[in-house]
């Protein structure tokens, strides 16, 4: 194909067979340049690495993203990978592949978790080469990380209450509490049973609102009078934990879900309440800066440790008291 070039193509008039094969291969070499063109920068701009490597391990051909990931020089090709990149997972998915198989395996590069997929290429029955894909699956495991410790925390909020009224229900029904300590005891199980239902109610809102359902109605919210109303609200379990709680600020009007916004602003102050100390104080704050409002909500509390800071918006994480 690359020896047809138009000077060297027959006259039609003298050779009409040739002059219509010649037509043919043209055509053929012009549609493989375009896919060929097609390919390149598919691969270009691929957000994957790949690598192609034939048999012995050395690169044919690698594309820009793993450049990025490797941080391979513009001489990569014709040197071995493991070379390149020195790695014992690295150097068992070759040997796999060089066996026929497909393998895939994990490979932390610079606190970024890949996975990469090797798959044998064959031709006239043996291993001719080795497809390498690189897949960034940081996300994947930061998601699963975290699934797995809101199971652990929601089961360890589900547990205490549970334990609490199985053990005030064994001791009614063993008739092992005194006649005037039973009204407590009954108080106890309703208390944790509320406890057990607010959790609940907690799992199934945060589901619905992944999920996207539920309707959602955006209105004009004046969040000083929302923060007003949600202290209100609070404020008798301030006056009972001896915490003062003030509201400052201006009228400051948002678009938002209300109910949601009221959520948020209650959280907030409740948990200030909730782990502030005796004699504290809980201030929150409503202001305009520019186009934008801010929140507030500040108090003489027990804070979050620094370290344990970036967990702050964690599902169900409580810091551990203890330590």
């Amino acid at each position: 194909l690359n020896n047809i070039v138009p000077g060297n193509l027959p006259d039609k008039t003298e050779w009409p067979e040739m002059a219509l094969l010649s037509d043919k291969l043209a055509a053929m070499q012009s549609e493989y340049l375009r896919k060929q063109e097609e390919f390149d920068l598919t691969i270009k701009n691929m957000t994957e690495g790949l690598i192609l490597l034939d048999r012995e391990g050395k690169v044919i051909s690698v594309n820009d993203a793993t450049r990025r990931i490797f941080r391979l020089n513009s001489q990569a090709e014709g040197r071995d990978i493991l070379f390149l990149y020195p790695s014992d997972t690295l150097r068992l998915l070759l040997a796999r592949a060089r066996e026929g198989e497909h393998g895939e395996a994990n490979l932390q590069i610079r606190k970024t978790s890949y996975q990469i997929n090797a798959s044998p290429i064959f031709q006239s029955g043996r291993v001719a080469g080795i497809v390498l894909l690189i897949f960034d699956i940081t996300q994947q495991e930061q998601a699963e990380k975290m699934r797995r410790e809101f199971t652990a925390n929601v089961s360890h909020e589900l547990k205490t209450p549970l334990q609490t009224i199985s053990g005030c229900a064994e001791l009614l029904s063993g008739g092992m509490v005194k006649e005037e300590d039973v009204p407590r005891f009954s108080r106890q199980i309703h208390t944790e049973a509320r406890r057990m239902i607010a959790l609940v109610e907690d799992i199934i809102k945060l589901s619905r609102l992944d999920e996207g359902s539920g309707e959602q109605t955006m209105e004009a919210v004046d969040l000083l009078v929302l923060v007003q109303r949600t202290a209100e609200i609070l404020r008798p379990a301030a006056e009972m934990a001896g915490v003062q709680l003030e509201v400052s600020g201006e009228s400051c009007m948002i678009s938002g879900v209300s109910q949601l916004l009221e959520g948020i602003v209650y959280n907030l102050v409740d948990n200030a309440i909730k782990y502030n100390v005796a004699d504290g104080r809980v201030n929150v704050q409503v202001s305009k800066e520019g186009n934008q409002v801010r929140l507030i909500v500040s108090d003489t509390g027990i804070g979050i440790p620094f370290h344990q800071q970036e967990r702050v918006f964690e599902r169900f994480y409580r810091v551990d008291k203890s330590h």
